[in-house]
């Protein structure tokens, strides 16, 4: 088996599909571009049944970047389907996408059919996208809470249409990592040579990235993920996240993809820069403090090899630095190290009183001092210094 990791990038579809991030044609086509660049193995660009302008999406995105995997989703029905190809017609490497759901709990509220129904009605939409293209990957939503026998027999049957990806996911975040990699590696076996196995999971419980890694031991290989974990409710997999496991920990996992991670925290940029909303400041990779340091510990280590708190390095991920946050929490190490770099040789007392006023000003604030400010008691102490010779 490859070791080879295969990133399925739903951005410009599970992601857009949540509130906040919607996208217009061309926010989608420039992200696109970005996500290009990033290298991602597959871009699922829209549901083309779902608007014209995600059909639009689809089309643009085909004609634009004619060497990428560009996929469409589509429901396990006859009208999606066609759609879907339609929407695919000028893609020199298309992917239909279909899906239905597999677990009890929507066959009985949500589709309201049997599970021998919903075999055929899966079995079916992959013969007719196989009508229309070689690439088609078949989704059994909610496949985590799904039977492991039927889901084994579902899985069987649409490889036997012609499905060259099955994809399990973890719709609605319910599973854990040992219990999903175990369901993961029973399809892996089930299906050996045959298709790959892919996973497409949320983070409701905050274990995407987990349950992906758990996954990928087990033996899939592809992950499905989006730029800044953005998706349905709690979000997807975030892709810069289990791609830099996968890079850090490479003496652990024995795993590599083909992104460029020193474009991970420029999509990041631009995704924010497009929807409403950014990461959250201690968002793993990409994040405003994930590679910033406050605590005066942390600091001096840093200052003296930056590898004693910092295991990735910035420029790996596209941040030029880390950096150092001066705040009530910070040291003497620090400070030096700042006043340095603003231009100041300090003496051993004016360091002294330096910090103390620092700290004293730092204590009454929630957020750390600008270099101005730093700057301004530097020269403030300077001239009470001068003050007192004189007096």
């Amino acid at each position: 088996m490859t070791n080879r990791v295969y990133i399925f990038d739903t951005t410009l579809r599970d992601g857009e599909q949540s509130p906040g991030c919607s996208m217009t044609v061309m926010e989608k086509l420039r992200m696109a571009r970005k996500l290009a660049e990033l290298g991602v193995d597959v871009m699922e660009a829209g549901f083309p049944i779902a608007s014209e302008g995600d059909f639009e999406a689809v089309d643009s995105i085909s004609r634009e970047f004619p060497w990428v995997h560009v996929a469409a989703l589509a429901r396990a029905c006859t009208l999606d389907v066609e759609r879907a190809a339609e929407s695919l017609r000028h893609a020199k490497r298309p992917r239909i996408h279909t899906f239905i759901a597999t677990s009890d709990i929507h066959l009985k509220h949500k589709l309201k059919k049997s599970r021998q129904q919903v075999l055929d009605e899966a079995a079916a939409a992959v013969e007719l996208a196989r009508r229309h293209v070689d690439d088609v990957e078949f989704s059994a939503e909610d496949g985590s809470r799904t039977d492991p026998d039927y889901l084994e027999q579902v899985s069987r049957a649409v490889v036997a249409a012609g499905a060259r990806t099955v994809n399990i996911p973890d719709t609605v975040g319910f599973s854990v990592p040992q219990e999903y990699g175990a369901l993961i590696g029973r399809m892996v076996q089930a299906l050996g040579d045959c298709a790959v196995v892919s996973v497409h999971c949320h983070d409701d419980m905050g274990l995407a990235v987990a349950n992906s890694i758990a996954a990928i031991e087990a033996g899939a290989r592809q992950i499905e993920c989006t730029i800044n974990g953005i998706g349905e409710r709690a979000g997807n997999t975030s892709l810069e996240e289990v791609v830099m496991v996968l890079k850090t920990r490479a003496d652990y996992y024995p795993f590599h993809t083909g992104i460029q991670t020193e474009h991970l925290f420029s999509a990041s940029e631009m995704l924010s820069s497009i929807i409403t909303f950014g990461p959250q400041p201690n968002k793993a990779i990409v994040g405003r403090n994930a590679f910033a340091h406050e605590a005066g510990i942390h600091q001096d280590g840093y200052l003296k090899e930056k590898s004693t708190y910092e295991i990735i390095d910035p420029r790996s991920v596209g941040v030029p630095e880390g950096k150092l946050v001066l705040g009530k929490h910070s040291g003497r190490h620090a400070l030096l190290a700042r006043c340095q770099d603003l231009g100041f040789e300090l003496t051993r007392a004016e360091l002294d009183t330096l910090y103390h006023r620092f700290v004293a000003m730092a204590d009454h604030r929630k957020k750390g001092l600008m270099d101005e400010e730093i700057v301004g008691l530097i020269r403030e102490g300077r001239e009470q210094a001068q003050e007192a010779v004189a007096g």
